[in-house]
């Protein structure tokens, strides 16, 4: 590990990209010295100037600016398909994602984080685990042993995955939902909030309930890079982390 801090920016600032910035923040804290320093947000959207300022961190600009500044990166959108989009940008101009652990979540052994993921305070990840790219592992999720989760991957705040259970890319487990042993999420996937999954589920399904059962499929939709809103397709009042 180098001696000097590395530069950072956050790519959102809305509520999910000041939450990484708690992240950034307790790294830093537990190393005891700077691991990174932070810059400041990126956002093409219309950020809440109001709390982004009472963290002390500035609005540096838009998704441009990420060509021009030599940082590492985090990004702050809860969304799926937004994190892929800045990702692909991010890579074309030769940037380097951070990869978080906060210092009150839990990893067990054999376990190995793609680029971007973060995991967040009082998350737990046992062993035998991997995790794709921009993986986001929320506030009190678990992950058992034997899991995989593909790129850009959402465990919400509380999500809980059994073992043996493979996540398809770009899927979103909601906050306080099970996943039981050895089942399979699809590509794009929704898990509503609280549900219990005990079936495989098919890419781009959307189930909910007590045992989970289908509701209809995520529109395949664009979306803007500005668009910070931390929530799955088609809930656009959802809050940022879960």
């Amino acid at each position: 590990m180098p001696d000097h801090p590395r530069s950072l920016v956050i790519v959102g600032a809305g509520g999910h990209g000041r939450e990484l910035l708690d992240v950034v923040e307790a790294v830093n804290a537990a190393d005891g010295r700077t691991r990174y320093a932070f810059l400041g947000f990126l956002d093409d959207g219309s950020a809440d100037p109001d709390p982004v300022a009472r963290r002390g961190a500035p609005l540096l600009g838009g998704l441009d600016m990420l060509g021009r500044l030599d940082a590492d990166y985090l990004i702050g959108f809860g969304d799926a398909a937004a994190r892929l989009r800045v990702d692909r940008y991010a890579s074309v101009h030769g940037r380097r994602p951070a990869t978080l652990v906060h210092p009150r979540a839990s990893l067990g052994g054999d376990v190995r984080l793609g680029p971007g993921t973060v995991v967040c305070a009082l998350a737990s990840i046992t062993t035998n685990v991997r995790t794709g790219r921009h993986v986001v592992v929320n506030v009190g999720a678990s992950v058992a042993h034997d899991c995989r989760l593909g790129d850009y991957v959402t465990l919400a705040p509380g999500a809980r995955i059994s073992g043996g259970v493979a996540v398809g890319a770009q899927a979103w487990i909601g906050a306080q939902a099970n996943i039981v042993a050895r089942r399979s999420v699809g590509d794009r996937a929704v898990v509503g909030a609280g549900s219990v999954v005990t079936d495989d589920i098919r890419a781009a399904q959307v189930v909910a309930g007590v045992p989970a059962r289908p509701i209809n499929a995520v529109p395949d939709r664009p979306r803007l890079l500005g668009d910070h809103l931390g929530h799955p397709p088609g809930q656009r009042d959802a809050p940022a982390s879960g």
